[in-house]
């Protein structure tokens, strides 16, 4: 199957690929596959782009022995190379994106899908938690003031990838990423924005997890100066702009 290949029927029967980018998460991932996995048919699949882990990540993925899974290598570097890596991989029309180290929880597949008869990219809530699941914010959404927006969003980005999910569509005008893309899930959710049609939706339905080796920055100050923050939405949005009026 192509990559943007949609054929849109039922959502009921569609195919569903949860990718995953995996780098060092083997604290974690174990108990993030067990609460995506029960939740998908025997017909869905899960993509984990691995990028070049040193510790024994791919040992623990090894020992689910479930078809579904399948283990890919991410043949560039980087956070947003590797969830490009796993979503040019995978073959469903729902795409749900997943980071490593976050629980599901168990109601998310059956919650969002609906959604997505009418909406092309959903984005959930989440309570964020620490190493122990004590809550560090009950409401993602609060704590960023989120809301959809293309001016909001280049200014400050209210897409969670782990809490997305959307139709196989937008992959004709999201892929391949910008070349100097620096967050992968603002991209996404502002293509939704320029070319369907979004939801936020208040559930909460990922227990995001904090520690001192999460690869996003989301809850930690910024290492960007403000001329680099300058230059990656100045790139974001002429990035955007490409995708509707070309070189």
């Amino acid at each position: 199957m192509d990559v943007v290949t949609y054929n849109y029927k039922r959502i009921a029967k569609f195919m569903i690929s949860v990718c995953m980018a995996v780098k060092n998460g083997a604290p974690f991932v174990h108990s993030q596959l067990e609460s995506i996995r029960f939740q998908l048919t025997g017909d869905d699949e899960i993509i984990i782009s691995d990028d070049n882990s040193t510790d024994n990540t791919l040992e623990i993925l090894e020992t689910h022995k479930d078809h579904r899974i399948r283990i890919i290598k991410n043949p560039k570097d980087g956070l947003v190379s590797n969830f490009e890596n796993a979503i040019k991989h995978s073959r469903g029309e729902i795409i749900f994106l997943s980071d490593q180290d976050d629980v599901w929880m168990p109601y998310k597949v059956k919650t969002t899908l609906p959604y997505l008869r009418d909406y092309d990219l959903v984005v959930s809530d989440c309570k964020v938690v620490n190493n122990n699941f004590d809550a560090l914010h009950d409401s993602f959404f609060r704590f960023n003031s989120s809301s959809s927006g293309i001016i909001r969003n280049l200014a400050k980005n209210s897409y969670m990838g782990c809490c997305m999910a959307f139709k196989r569509s937008l992959l004709a005008k999201a892929l391949p990423f910008p070349s100097r893309l620096t967050v992968h899930d603002q991209w996404l959710g502002m293509i939704g924005e320029l070319y369907g049609r979004v939801l936020f939706l208040p559930e909460k339905l990922v227990a995001h997890r904090r520690h001192d080796k999460n690869a996003s920055t989301t809850f930690h100050k910024s290492n960007h100066d403000w001329a680099d923050k300058f230059s990656n939405r100045l790139n974001l949005a002429l990035s955007l702009m490409k995708t509707r009026y070309g070189s």
